[in-house]
């Protein structure tokens, strides 16, 4: 899970990545899926190739997050992510996951997580791991194909609202918080490293690498997996086979993670029978 909120991505992916891209078509309609790291290291080259085909095709993108939903996540964090009443970081974790945590906690400003919920401890987490791996947001693939969309005039939309997706987090059950947070702390110590292979394995297009690492990172917490990644893949899923009954060209981008296993979108969408091949 860590691994997932940090990148979503250090390695050095090469100038020239080329991370998995599907596409999913019929007569009148084709919708191109590319897999995201939402924080790259500076300089990532990642639109050549398929993508950038994919890029001049599209009539419209569609991410996880429309650009003003994705504005709006900050303060939707805010108001989500404190606890009722505050918890000591040492009355939640022990042994080698405080240590961790102690490790990541002091590489940059104080979390001042005693006042805030598990799940929300961990997301910051998350975040100072992609930082401490030379990460960033604007340097990830949303951040630029939103500048390129909206320098075409292009429409950008999203496929849930920041809220929404919070609320995943928020709603799980604190035994399932609490073990994905007792994970997140005691990977600390090679979370910078695994990071940058995610991101590494990422740039060559590497899906049974990545595969990999997502049920690595996730498959702890079966509640888990199926609120953040199943659950997900299937509203998508069926978000896709709706838009493939309109004409046109879509570029749909959303994490790596959710394109991989057999609950990842290009299975569930070729058991729902459409043609998806992969391009990239």
């Amino acid at each position: 899970m860590p691994l997932l909120l940090a990148a979503c991505g250090g390695a050095e992916p090469g100038p020239q990545a080329r991370p998995a891209l599907w596409l999913v078509e019929d007569s009148d309609t084709r919708i191109y899926i590319l897999g995201t790291m939402h924080a790259l290291p500076q300089g990532t080259d990642w639109s050549g190739g398929e993508v950038a085909k994919a890029i001049d095709a599209a009539d419209e993108l569609v991410m996880e997050l429309s650009p003003a939903e994705l504005a709006a996540a900050g303060g939707v964090f805010q108001q989500l992510a404190p606890r009722e009443s505050p918890l000591a970081i040492e009355s939640r974790l022990q042994g080698k996951a405080l240590v961790g945590y102690r490790t990541i906690e002091k590489s940059g400003r104080s979390f001042s997580a005693e006042g805030l919920d598990d799940w929300a401890v961990m997301v910051l987490m998350g975040q100072r791991i992609a930082q401490n791996a030379g990460l960033s947001p604007t340097d990830g693939v949303e951040a630029g194909l939103t500048a390129r969309f909206e320098a075409a005039k292009k429409p950008i939309g999203g496929l849930e609202t920041a809220r929404a997706q919070l609320m995943l987090f928020e709603t799980l059950d604190p035994a399932a918080q609490r073990t994905l947070l007792t994970r997140a702390a005691e990977e600390a110590d090679t979370a910078v490293k695994d990071v940058g292979a995610l991101t590494a394995a990422w740039g060559r297009g590497d899906v049974a690498a990545l595969e990999k690492v997502v049920n690595e990172d996730i498959d702890s917490v079966p509640a888990a997996r199926k609120a953040i990644i199943t659950d997900r893949n299937r509203h998508w899923s069926a978000w896709t086979k709706r838009r493939m009954e309109q004409p046109g060209t879509v570029l749909m981008a959303v994490g790596a993670g959710h394109l991989v296993s057999t609950d990842g979108m290009p299975a569930m969408l070729e058991a729902e029978g459409l043609k998806v091949k992969r391009v990239q």
